[in-house]
C-alpha cells in the first residue's frame, strides 16, 4: 500500500479496513505492506510509477500484478480487491 501523510483516503482505509484485512483470505494470500509514496520506493517491479494514494499494489515475486489507485469506500474495496485477485489468477478459495 502506497500512502503518505495527510492523506484522507488512507485515513478512512485505516479506519474501516485496516483492523479487518489482516484477518481475510485476501490478508492471509497477500499480507499488506505499507511505503510512504514519498520515501523510499521498495524492490518491486512496478507497471507503472504509483501517484496516487492510497495505492493497493498485488505483488508476486517482486513483480506488479494489479493495483487500485485510491480508496472507493468500504463497499467497493472488496469487490475491487477480487477483481484484482481474479486478474491476477490467484485463487481466493481456502485450501482444505
Amino acid at each position: 500500500m502506497a500512502e503518505e501523510s495527510g492523506c484522507y483516503w488512507c485515513a478512512r482505509w485505516n479506519e474501516e479496513i485496516a483492523h479487518i484485512y489482516p484477518k481475510t483470505t485476501e490478508g492471509q494470500i497477500a499480507p499488506l505492506r505499507r511505503y510512504d509514496l514519498h520515501s523510499e520506493t521498495p524492490d518491486v517491479d512496478f507497471a507503472k510509477k504509483v501517484h496516487f494514494t492510497p495505492t493497493f499494489i498485488l505483488v508476486e515475486d517482486g513483480k506488479e500484478q494489479g493495483r487500485i489507485e485510491g480508496y472507493p469506500g468500504e463497499d467497493f474495496f472488496w469487490g475491487l480487491l477480487t477483481m484484482m485477485f481474479e486478474g491476477a489468477n490467484i485463487s481466493l478459495e481456502k485450501a482444505s
